[in-house]
C-alpha cells in the first residue's frame, strides 16, 4: 500500500531542511510552531516524526513526513501535520 502526500521533495537540501527539524520535536516535548500559512500551534509531540517516502498524485515519489501533535490547550485535540509545513519550532518549557 503506497502512501499518498500533498508535496513531496526530491531535492537534497529540502529534503535535509526536513531532516533538520527532527531533533526539535521529540517524543514529548511542548512547542509552539509556526507553519507556512504564519498560523501557530502550540502542543506536545506525541511521537518524534520521521522523514519517509511518499508519493504525489502524479505517482511521483519523494520525501516528507507527518507529525502528530496534541493540542496543549486541548490535548484530545490532535493535529497531524506535513513537516514541510513547519516553518519555526520553539521548545516551550515544561508544565509543571
Amino acid at each position: 500500500m503506497s502512501r499518498y502526500a500533498p508535496t513531496i521533495h526530491t531535492d537534497p537540501a529540502d529534503i535535509a531542511a526536513l531532516e533538520a527539524l527532527l531533533p526539535q520535536l521529540k517524543g514529548q516535548t511542548q512547542v509552539e510552531l509556526t507553519l507556512d500559512d504564519g498560523s501557530r500551534l502550540l502542543g506536545t509531540v506525541a511521537v518524534q516524526p520521521t522523514v519517509q517516502q511518499y508519493r504525489d498524485a502524479d505517482e511521483n515519489e519523494g520525501s516528507n513526513g507527518q507529525l502528530r501533535l496534541d493540542d496543549l490547550d486541548t490535548p484530545a485535540q490532535q493535529h497531524v501535520l506535513w513537516l514541510d509545513r513547519i516553518r519555526a519550532v520553539r521548545s516551550l518549557p515544561p508544565i509543571e
